[in-house]
């Protein structure tokens, strides 16, 4: 049986959608969920479900290797950021070589980095009046949205899209596809 640890600031809709695809399984659950935002509605999720649940604290997060430690413990295969807006930092990352992965809501390269998330991003592609959007998967490494991708999706943009209705499409490539990507990474 493999681990899945998720990391999640905010909702937790992904996060949901993983743990549900591996309901019932014998190959793999989510045992951990990791958030650093207080309140947020990931931890809800993780009560219903009951799955252990944690409060990432900055300093540590960052400066120490508690976290690491932590996922070392729980004997976690793979570390998946569901919505999770830190950077990962170096030690994390060393730590677990190509098994962290991330879903970005647009086609990276484009609409990437710092303070490229939610909203910011989908209110730029509508601006920058692109023809498609769609999701990137990928592995994490030092820098944001610049590991390898893993698989990209797209999903068309008609005149008539606005940066919520494209949120809406795009979820809908993230609810569908980040469950089976993190499914076939467990079985390489």
């Amino acid at each position: 049986m493999k681990n899945i640890a998720i990391f999640a600031s905010g909702a937790g809709s992904n996060a949901q959608k993983i743990i549900d695809h591996f309901k019932g399984s014998n190959k793999a659950a989510v045992t951990l969920i990791l958030c650093n935002k207080p309140g947020a509605g990931v931890f809800t999720i993780a009560e219903n479900e009951h799955i252990p649940s944690i409060l990432i604290e900055k300093e540590r997060f960052f400066k120490t290797d508690d976290y690491i430690q932590i996922l070392k413990e729980a004997k976690i295969d793979l570390v998946v950021l569901a919505g999770f807006l830190w950077k990962v930092p170096g030690n994390l990352v060393q730590a677990f070589p190509e098994r962290i992965i991330n879903i970005h809501p647009a086609l990276l390269p484009k609409y990437g980095g710092k303070g490229m998330y939610g909203h910011f991003v989908h209110d730029a592609v509508i601006a920058a009046k692109e023809p498609e959007s769609g999701i990137t998967i990928h592995f994490v490494n030092e820098k944001y949205d610049d590991g390898a991708t893993i698989l990209q999706e797209r999903c068309t943009i008609t005149p008539d899209d606005t940066p919520e209705t494209l949120a809406k499409k795009v979820q809908v490539l993230e609810h569908k596809h980040y469950p089976l990507i993190v499914e076939r990474l467990l079985t390489l």
